[in-house]
């Protein structure tokens, strides 16, 4: 009985559950279709020219650090504000180091006394010895007691520029006039040797670093005139090519390329993204796809796009994304030249949802 009464409970859970997946089906089915609008997908071959992303960066900057470790006494300065070189901008405690410097200087002084006192048994001997009233052997010793009492106060006296040296990297100071541009730490945090706590840099005064490819690195030149499409201000500057690097061993196969921008008034800051278009023909000729940025669906580090499966619903595909282009952007792979991608729609889409085209 026990072992029917277990059959029979199975079976009708397995019932309900299969009679809870039909209704649900049944509710799927019968949701409205969400109308969306759909566009082809355009390409874009015709630009004969070089183009690479690139990023705004002062020609003047600094990530100032300390070479000691110690709490942070007091931040003297906040983002955006204008400062002097030679400034004080972070102070980190020194009790220490002023305990050190206390003992160097008693060790100085002591050294400075034995100093004078072995010179003046050096000279008395040196003249008893010019007297011949001191062996060879006791002039020897003098000289020897002298010289270590010399050396001895030399090491105190460098012990001292030691610590000054160290004092020096417990109160930060601007190297250069400029604005600061990130605060990265607080009154009472630890600050320890290399990690950046103030970064200051001289506006006005701005370049670009680019990365072009090895098919066309060979024919960028120092001294080239190029175009600089700042995307977010959606505004074309010149600028000039100073330095093109011979090696990418460090930079994944793209060579570094530096460009001095001209003196401009436009609202331009550190950070911005660029497009650099080199008077270069391109020699890797290839169609660009290019989808506008509206489209584009994001979840965390990912982007995607919706299209429109066989069956009429929407189907979420992830792309791999290139440069942007003001409003649009390049598709690197996930999508094809003979696909549709959905650009808008009258509802929430979802991957699986109905949809009929507008």
């Amino acid at each position: 009985m026990k072992k029917t009464y277990t059959i029979l409970t199975f079976s009708v859970a397995l019932l309900l559950a299969s009679c809870g997946n039909e209704d649900k089906k049944s509710v799927a089915d019968n949701a409205p279709a969400i109308t969306v609008k759909t566009n082809q997908v355009e390409t874009n071959s015709n630009s004969p020219f070089l183009s690479v992303s690139g990023k705004i960066q002062a020609v003047n900057s600094a990530d100032l650090s300390t070479r000691i470790m110690g709490y942070v006494n007091k931040v003297h300065v906040n983002v955006g504000d204008k400062v002097r070189k030679g400034q004080l901008l972070v102070s980190i405690n020194n009790s220490d180091l002023q305990a050190k410097r206390a003992q160097v200087r008693a060790g100085i002084a002591e050294a400075t006394v034995a100093f004078d006192n072995a010179q003046k048994d050096y000279n008395r001997f040196k003249n008893l010895f010019a007297d011949n009233s001191a062996s060879q052997k006791e002039m020897d010793d003098m000289t020897a007691n002298f010289e270590m009492a010399k050396a001895r106060l030399e090491s105190a006296k460098q012990m001292k520029n030691e610590i000054n040296a160290q004092f020096a990297y417990s109160n930060i100071t601007a190297p250069f006039s400029g604005t600061v541009t990130s605060r990265n730490t607080e009154a009472g945090n630890m600050a320890n040797p290399g990690v950046p706590l103030i970064s200051i840099e001289t506006p006005g005064n701005f370049e670009v670093m680019a990365m072009a490819p090895e098919t066309e690195i060979t024919d960028i030149k120092t001294g080239t005139s190029v175009d600089v499409l700042v995307k977010s201000i959606n505004q074309t500057l010149k600028g000039k090519v100073t330095e093109v690097s011979t090696s990418a061993k460090n930079t994944g196969g793209q060579y570094l390329v530096k460009i001095d921008l001209e003196q401009t008034d436009a609202n331009i800051l550190s950070g911005m993204f660029t497009t650099v278009q080199f008077h270069v023909e391109r020699k890797a000729k290839s169609e660009m796809i290019l989808i506008p940025t509206e489209a584009i669906v994001t979840n965390g580090q990912l982007s995607g796009v919706y299209t429109v499966s066989q069956s009429n619903t929407a189907l979420l595909r992830w792309l791999r994304l290139g440069r942007t282009y003001g409003d649009h952007v390049e598709v690197l792979s996930g999508l094809n030249t003979d696909e549709a991608y959905i650009v808008s729609a009258e509802g929430k889409l979802y991957n699986g949802a109905k949809v009929s085209l507008q």
